[in-house]
Formats: C-alpha cells, sequence, structure tokens
C-alpha cells in the first residue's frame, strides 16, 4: 500500500479499493474503542500474515499532506473502521446520523497530516460481508460493491449521504423482499432465502463532515 500515497502532492486525489476476506482480532494496545483490531486478510496472508487497521493507518492515512484526497472502499468482513480513521458516521434508517468519536482512549493519533481521508466500508465491525459468484462465473462480487456501483450507475451520489443511504437501502429492499430481488436475492443470501443475514454499509473519515451537503468527488 506505500506505493499508493509515495510522493502525492496537493490536488492529488487517491484511491483505494479492496474485496476479500477481514477478521478481527482482540486489540493488545487498548486504542480500539471495542477492543479489537479489524484485519485484511489478503490471498497470502496464511503464510505473510494479516494487515491490522494500525498498519493501515499508519500507512496510507497519517501520511496524507494537506490538499491530497484518498477514498477508500473497503468490501470486507468487520471493515467498519478498517482505516482506524478517527470519526464514525452512526445513521439510522431514517437517515438521521451522528459521527461517533473513535480516538483512542490513550490519546493515539490517527489522523492525517492535513489531508482528507474518507473511506465506505461494507459492513459495521461487528458485522459480516456478503459475497458471491451470481455476477460473474469466474470470480465472487462483494454485495457492497454491487450497491455501490448500483448507486453510482443509477446517480445517487449527489452527496455521501446519498451513497450511504443508497447503498443500505438496496440491501433493505432484499431483506423485505422488495426490487431487485431476482438478481440481489442470490447476491444477499448467497443463493438461499430467508432472513437472519444483516449488513449496514459504513462510513468513516478523519474529520466529521455534514454528509448530505457535502458532495460526493473522486
Amino acid at each position: 500500500m506505500q506505493w499508493l500515497v509515495q510522493g502525492c502532492e496537493s490536488g492529488d486525489s487517491l484511491v483505494l479499493y479492496y474485496s476479500g476476506h477481514g477478521s478481527q482480532q482482540r486489540d493488545p494496545t487498548g486504542d480500539e474503542v471495542d477492543g479489537y483490531d479489524e484485519r485484511l486478510c489478503p490471498m497470502d496472508f496464511e503464510t505473510k500474515g494479516t494487515i491490522i487497521d494500525d498498519e493501515i493507518n499508519a500507512t496510507i492515512v497519517k501520511p496524507i499532506p494537506h490538499g491530497v484526497k484518498l477514498h477508500a472502499i473497503i468490501d470486507a468482513c468487520h471493515s467498519g473502521t478498517m482505516l482506524d480513521l478517527s470519526f464514525l458516521c452512526r445513521m439510522d434508517r431514517n437517515g438521521r446520523y451522528k459521527w461517533e468519536d473513535h480516538n483512542p482512549p490513550k490519546g493515539h493519533f490517527k489522523g492525517t497530516n492535513g489531508g482528507e481521508v474518507i473511506c465506505f466500508s461494507g459492513c459495521d465491525d461487528h458485522q459480516s460481508s456478503a459475497d458471491t459468484t451470481s455476477l460473474s462465473k469466474v470470480t465472487s462480487t462483494g454485495a457492497m460493491t454491487y450497491a455501490f456501483i448500483e448507486a453510482i450507475e443509477m446517480g445517487h451520489v449527489k452527496t455521501y449521504g446519498d451513497i450511504l443511504t443508497s447503498m443500505r437501502t438496496t440491501i433493505r429492499k432484499i431483506e423485505n423482499g422488495g426490487a431487485h430481488s431476482s438478481l440481489l436475492g442470490m447476491l444477499f443470501t448467497r443463493g438461499r432465502h430467508g432472513g437472519g443475514w444483516k449488513q449496514e454499509p459504513q462510513l468513516t473519515a478523519n474529520e466529521p463532515f455534514d454528509v448530505f451537503t457535502k458532495r460526493f468527488s473522486l
């Protein structure tokens, strides 16, 4: 990941996309609000190990200088705070929201070097993200990835709040047996019908902002 931020300068817009496995482990340092570190599990994690959120934050968040913007799209289980950003947008089903302060209790710095970092993730830290081969017979496609693409293609991209709401609405339609059920029903239930599965995309940032007035722009 280091190559992404090396040499970046004011005016640059960076994008990190990850779709794959994610997990959690107990936090040994005391810098997590919920007591757990989130971690990415790359293809070689069984031999090379996982990448914990502390490492991700130190590698691609803290170095971001003034005038540089980084967007991350993380489609993985337990990915709500995968970049270890300081604020999480906790939104209810009516669009009301508040920013939760996830700065470490011990005061460890999780911010940037003056730049802006915003992350869309597939689910909350305690949830799992679905994946399927329904959209591709070659590789699996993440449910959050599909919902994000649908939001963009259908034009629900004026603000960050619009995108988050659109992704969540897509998932809720499946839970309630609404539109897109023939396509997304297979996607979100891994080919099985019935309830019990829940996934809510999340939005985190290095600084809080008004999600329904700030326009989405890469």
